[in-house]
Protein backbone atom coordinates (compact mmCIF):
# COMPACT_ATOMS: atom_id res chain seq x y z
CA UNK A 1 0.00 0.00 0.00
CA UNK A 2 3.16 2.46 0.53
CA UNK A 3 3.53 2.18 -3.21
CA UNK A 4 -0.37 3.54 -4.24
CA UNK A 5 -0.14 6.00 -1.35
CA UNK A 6 3.13 7.40 -3.06
CA UNK A 7 1.95 7.13 -6.05
CA UNK A 8 -1.42 8.97 -5.41
CA UNK A 9 1.02 11.86 -3.41
CA UNK A 10 2.30 12.64 -6.74
CA UNK A 11 -1.09 12.67 -8.81
CA UNK A 12 -1.49 16.22 -10.17
CA UNK A 13 -5.25 17.97 -9.97
CA UNK A 14 -5.62 17.65 -13.64
CA UNK A 15 -5.06 13.87 -13.40
CA UNK A 16 -7.16 13.81 -10.15
CA UNK A 17 -9.82 15.41 -12.26
CA UNK A 18 -9.34 13.55 -15.27
CA UNK A 19 -9.61 9.80 -13.48
CA UNK A 20 -12.74 11.32 -11.78
CA UNK A 21 -14.76 12.34 -14.86
CA UNK A 22 -13.68 9.24 -15.86
CA UNK A 23 -15.48 7.51 -13.11
CA UNK A 24 -18.38 9.85 -13.56
CA UNK A 25 -18.80 9.32 -17.38
CA UNK A 26 -18.04 5.51 -17.22
CA UNK A 27 -15.42 6.04 -19.96
CA UNK A 28 -12.57 7.61 -20.85
CA UNK A 29 -11.31 11.02 -22.62
CA UNK A 30 -11.23 9.39 -26.05
CA UNK A 31 -14.61 7.60 -25.35
CA UNK A 32 -13.19 3.73 -24.31
CA UNK A 33 -15.44 2.89 -21.98
CA UNK A 34 -13.68 1.74 -18.58
CA UNK A 35 -13.77 -1.91 -17.43
CA UNK A 36 -15.47 -3.04 -14.55
CA UNK A 37 -11.98 -3.37 -13.10
CA UNK A 38 -10.73 0.41 -14.40
CA UNK A 39 -13.90 1.76 -12.53
CA UNK A 40 -13.05 0.32 -9.16
CA UNK A 41 -9.15 1.59 -9.46
CA UNK A 42 -9.90 5.14 -10.31
CA UNK A 43 -12.59 5.06 -8.02
CA UNK A 44 -10.07 4.06 -5.10
CA UNK A 45 -7.46 6.78 -6.80
CA UNK A 46 -9.90 9.37 -6.40
CA UNK A 47 -10.94 8.71 -2.97
CA UNK A 48 -7.56 8.35 -2.06
CA UNK A 49 -6.86 11.25 -3.49
CA UNK A 50 -9.80 13.30 -1.65
CA UNK A 51 -8.71 12.07 1.77
CA UNK A 52 -4.78 12.50 1.50
CA UNK A 53 -5.36 16.30 -0.14
CA UNK A 54 -7.90 17.42 2.09
CA UNK A 55 -10.20 17.87 -0.26
CA UNK A 56 -13.89 19.20 1.69
CA UNK A 57 -16.53 17.07 2.12
CA UNK A 58 -18.82 18.50 0.24
CA UNK A 59 -16.67 18.59 -2.92
CA UNK A 60 -16.20 15.04 -3.01
CA UNK A 61 -17.50 12.48 -5.51
CA UNK A 62 -20.35 10.73 -4.27
CA UNK A 63 -21.31 13.53 -1.47
CA UNK A 64 -25.21 13.70 -0.48
CA UNK A 65 -26.24 16.88 1.27
CA UNK A 66 -27.85 15.93 4.23
CA UNK A 67 -31.83 16.71 3.74
CA UNK A 68 -32.49 20.40 5.62
CA UNK A 69 -34.57 19.72 8.66
CA UNK A 70 -38.75 20.24 8.63
CA UNK A 71 -39.58 23.81 9.83
CA UNK A 72 -42.64 24.18 11.40
CA UNK A 73 -44.92 21.01 11.80
CA UNK A 74 -48.28 21.34 9.00
CA UNK A 75 -50.72 23.10 11.05
CA UNK A 76 -53.72 23.15 8.22
CA UNK A 77 -55.63 20.29 6.48
CA UNK A 78 -54.03 18.10 3.66
CA UNK A 79 -55.79 19.16 0.17
CA UNK A 80 -57.95 16.06 -0.48
CA UNK A 81 -57.79 15.83 -4.85
CA UNK A 82 -61.68 14.46 -5.71
CA UNK A 83 -62.48 12.12 -8.20
CA UNK A 84 -64.57 13.01 -10.76
CA UNK A 85 -65.17 9.50 -12.12
CA UNK A 86 -66.21 8.51 -7.82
Amino acid sequence: MQKLDDLIQQLTPEVYAALRQAVELGKWPNGQALTDEQKALCMEGVIRYEAVHQVPETQRVGYVAPKPPKSQPCDHEPIHILNPDA
